[in-house]
């Protein structure tokens, strides 16, 4: 069976998502579709709107044949190490083709900018230059891009483009990368026919009706689901920052940075609050996002030691062409195929259970339960919870 494959956060599947879904379904019309999907926390650091179990309903109800998830150690991650955990995951499941949106939509430039990155010794010198400049690493990275291949590439589903395909070069893996281009812009706040990640989740916190802009199907599982905003995590992290030590032992906390993490903590009176405290022109906003949910979820670089490499791959839902797929090429996958936890839980899946616990942790005991056995309880289905 031919397969395609899409990597995304469905935070939540909007009518962008749909537009690029139809678009991957009528270029490879009886291939199984499947979906590297961010779990319960997304990859700039912010949690999911909506939990991964309604997100993965959501995907199958839209057409998603296998919903696989990308691990928390990898998904919160810069954009070159959760590419590469997406790509390498698409690759274990015999993936052929995948499918990708950018500003750009232009693969032979893709690929000649990532063959400067691997072959040109210029490269990493150079963007060690512009970051003792005092650059963030996204500006380094299309400073020295710009100086070496004379392409301005700075929109960010270009540059994630970019980390996928130098995932598939540097790896050899098999996969052939297409793009599509995107028909928004990926910032924007402002609601439109086909909208952003970003502005649906802003309509959402301000009460502001999406029908318009989400499927059906998308829209009424919104309404019964209790939603998650980065806000309602503020009291947690500020009581955990003002109980540790050292900041500095957590992913992604470059050393000295705690202490100023620690010395605004006092006045912030919110999330976003904190990270315009100690933003810097070094320090993008993404990056200290990502920082205080490591730091939030208890992820340390301790922990990050332990799980260099994917471990497993979860099946979070299929259709029956997902399961079919699946019993095709399960002989030939190489590491384990899990649907839920085990008792010997391998660490990245006890870093995804802690991870859990805490997105659950502000919703009613209800709910919160809920989530929680659902790591234990999920049923692969189709239409199951």
């Amino acid at each position: 069976m031919d397969s395609v494959g899409i990597i995304g956060e469905y935070n939540p599947f909007h009518n962008g998502h749909l537009y690029h879904l139809k678009k991957v379904k009528k270029m490879y019309p009886n291939a199984c579709t499947v979906l590297v999907m961010t779990p319960n926390w997304n990859q700039r650091g912010n949690p999911s709107v909506i939990d991964k179990w309604a997100k993965k309903n959501i995907a199958l109800e839209a057409g998603i044949d296998l919903v696989v998830e990308m691990p928390y150690v990898f998904a919160t991650e810069s954009a070159d190490i959760y590419s590469d955990a997406a790509v390498t995951i698409l690759e274990k499941l015999k993936v052929k083709n995948f499918v990708f949106g950018s500003e750009t939509n232009n693969i032979d430039l893709f690929k000649k900018i990532v063959d400067a990155q691997l072959n040109n010794e210029e490269f990493t010198p150079l963007v060690q230059i512009y970051l003792k400049m005092g650059e963030n690493y996204p500006t380094a990275l299309s400073k020295s891009l710009l100086d070496l291949t004379n392409e301005n590439i700075s929109a960010p589903n270009d540059l994630l483009g970019i980390s996928y395909i130098k995932s598939i070069m540097k790896n050899n893996y098999k996969i052939n990368p297409v793009c599509i281009k995107r028909k928004n812009n990926y910032h924007n706040e402002e609601i439109e026919n086909i909208p952003s990640g970003t502005s649906i989740r802003k309509a959402l916190e301000k009460n502001t009706d999406i029908k318009d802009y989400v499927p059906n199907y998308t829209y009424e599982k919104v309404k019964s689901t209790p939603l998650s905003f980065q806000e309602n995590y503020f009291k947690f992290l500020k009581y955990k920052i003002m109980l540790e030590d050292n900041l500095d032992k957590y992913q992604t906390v470059d050393e000295g940075f705690g202490s100023k993490i620690k010395k605004e903590i006092i006045n912030a009176v919110s999330w976003e609050d904190l990270i315009n405290r100690v933003k810097t022109k070094r320090y993008t906003y993404n990056k200290i996002n990502r920082m205080l949910t490591h730091i939030l979820c208890d992820f340390t670089k301790e922990d990050k030691e332990k799980v260099k490499n994917l471990e497993y791959i979860r099946i979070l839902g299929f259709s029956k062409k997902g399961r079919e797929y699946i019993n095709s090429i399960k002989k030939d996958i190489d590491i384990p195929l899990i649907t839920n936890f085990q008792r010997e839980k391998p660490k990245a899946l006890e870093i995804e259970f802690k991870s859990t616990c805490v997105y659950a942790s502000i919703f009613n005991e209800e709910y919160k339960k809920e989530l929680i056995e659902k790591e234990y309880k999920n049923n692969p289905m189709k239409g199951e919870n």
